[in-house]
């Protein structure tokens, strides 16, 4: 199948506001989508001979807006705001050939396991932002969790703090990030949980115009994980082995429904870089040529970098190189999508 042109930005969308917040138009942007419609000849999805599908992971407020919580500026300090222009902008151009948007939102609330809330030290002080927990800490007794949230999470203390022991060791053997007390940030209820606006209105109006539902795709809440990857928290079990969460394995099936599937979002080091991680190695325990599906547009997703105390920037990179030697795709949303599209390269894979 021919991808077709690229298509106009539409009047509406302003660049230079990618980066504030504001109130989406609806009603608005409904008419202006039944009129792009007709003035560009657009087709539903249901009728598309290859299935493409977006998923735009963690384009919110609280990773996306600057003086939020966790904004990921990247190296240049303002590399969120940047990708989501381009991502809105790559939306807008190819409308007509993105069948469907799967958007994935980062949702916490206060007492969770990479929050300060959840620990103390020797003298019952949370931990600062940003403070890394490793194994040794929690079995030295560095860190401890902190007592009084047990029963609101319906453990005793005792109880908690063995399946805190376990948790650091799982990370550990796994050769994940050590545990991160980040920022309280995608709080459930709040503004920063909020998608920017921006591309909340490009997600709308392209659901109105390809007559495809939006799949909106939450991770986080379980209190005691942490959820990178929309696909798989990285901790799956307790102490005893009893599961404490699982794989998202709808999602898992849903995407690998599509001839393609084009990633982008926040941040590159962390939550794209373990969907991907994740997405990779379900698609090699079925079938490695499925990576031929993926494409990463690595100009629309910035790595973690608070100066002066972490710059994640190349582990970000490493985790692309080895997804692009597995046989995936490191794209730019500035070409367009039919230069670096290959279906043929996808008939014995589908």
């Amino acid at each position: 199948m021919a991808i077709r042109s690229q298509l106009p930005l539409p009047a509406f969308f302003e660049p230079a506001r990618v980066g504030e917040i504001w109130r989406v138009p609806y009603e608005a942007r409904a008419a202006q989508a039944r009129d792009w419609v007709q003035t560009h000849d657009i087709a539903p999805a249901s009728v598309d001979e290859r299935r493409i599908c977006l998923l735009a992971i963690d384009v919110q407020n609280t990773f996306c807006v600057p003086d939020f919580e966790l904004f990921v500026g990247g190296r240049s300090g303002s590399g969120a705001v940047e990708d989501t222009r381009r991502l809105c902008e790559f939306i807008y151009r190819h409308l007509g050939v993105i069948t469907e948007i799967v958007p994935t939102m980062d949702t916490h609330r206060a007492a969770q396991i990479f929050h300060a809330y959840f620990w103390v030290d020797a003298v019952g002080q949370p931990p600062p932002p940003m403070t890394t927990i490793s194994f040794e800490d929690v079995q030295q007794g560095r860190w401890r969790v902190n007592p009084a949230i047990a029963p609101s999470l319906g453990l005793s203390s005792e109880r908690l703090q063995a399946f805190a022991h376990h948790y650091a060791r799982r990370l550990s053997q796994a050769g994940k990030y050590p545990l991160t007390i980040w920022p309280y940030h995608s709080m459930l209820g709040g503004i920063g949980h909020a998608l920017v606006s921006a591309f909340e209105e490009a997600c709308f109006f392209h659901t109105l115009a390809r007559q495809s539902q939006t799949r909106f795709e939450l991770k986080g809440g379980n209190p005691l994980t942490e959820n990178y990857s929309i696909l798989s928290p990285e901790v799956l079990d307790d102490p005893e082995g009893q599961a404490i969460a699982q794989k998202n394995a709808a999602l898992i099936q849903h995407l690998l429904t599509f001839d393609a599937i084009v990633v982008a979002g926040q941040a590159k080091s962390h939550c794209v870089a373990w969907t991907v991680d994740d997405l990779l190695s379900e698609i090699q325990a079925t079938d490695a040529a499925l990576a031929q599906k993926v494409y990463l547009l690595e100009d629309c997703t910035s790595p973690v970098v608070v100066p002066g105390v972490a710059d994640f920037s190349e582990q970000a990179d490493d985790c692309f190189s080895r997804y692009a030697a597995a046989g995936m795709h490191r794209v730019s949303a500035a070409e367009p999508m039919a230069d670096w599209l290959i279906f043929p390269s996808l008939s014995s894979v589908h």
